[in-house]
């Protein structure tokens, strides 16, 4: 009998709270299913070998593209999917939200949000921004009753050149949000797992 998205998501919530591991990017079904023969516990869809698969560049497919081949990953195989949900595929937070929740939908067990612009003049998010797009995303998440349990999106800075200390500022501030929410459950930080499940 195949795993829920419920299973797979407390599947990797366990793999995160053992510590390090290996996690492959599928860029097809098939691939992802050759993944899942070999022993990997989870793996993470990956925004250019995809787009590649299609005849798109990176970062040039649509939201829509990127749900069904989520869709199709997490139907092909019985461990967690991990989206590479690029920029989220908006530059607001409310369509940040929108589209984290069409993710969600679509069974993955975590998934990934760029803090990346795609403008090299301003390669980065201002930091209030982006995390704002990241709670956004949260509470996305937070609001689908398949995904209730903790959850969390990651922030990412991509590109050449990039301003190292602006993305590590991004992520410290990030992680202050986290560890304050955390707290107000009556959680350590350390206790937040990165999956929905």
């Amino acid at each position: 009998m195949p795993l829920t998205p419920a299973d797979k998501r407390a599947n990797f919530r366990k793999l995160h709270e053992k510590g390090c591991f290996i996690i492959p990017n599928p860029f097809d079904a098939g691939t992802a299913k050759a993944l899942q023969h070999l022993g990997f516990k989870a793996v993470a869809s990956t925004s250019a070998g995809f787009a590649w698969t299609i005849g798109k560049a990176d970062n040039r497919v649509t939201v829509d593209d990127v749900c069904d081949h989520l869709s199709a990953l997490c139907e092909a195989v019985d461990i967690p999917v991990n989206a590479d949900f690029e920029g989220g595929f908006a530059v607001e937070p409310e369509g940040v939200g929108s589209n984290v929740a069409r993710a969600v939908k679509t069974g993955v067990a975590g998934l990934s949000i760029e803090d990346s612009t795609g403008d090299k003049d301003k390669p980065l998010f201002e930091s209030n921004l982006a995390i704002e797009r990241i709670k956004a995303a949260r509470k996305a998440i937070d609001a689908d009753n398949s995904a209730r349990d903790r959850a969390a999106a990651g922030v990412f800075g991509r590109g050449r050149g990039l301003p190292l200390r602006a993305g590590h500022q991004n992520k410290r501030r990030y992680l202050r949000c986290r560890e304050s929410r955390a707290s107000e459950a009556g959680q350590s930080s350390g206790q937040r797992s990165r999956a929905f499940g």
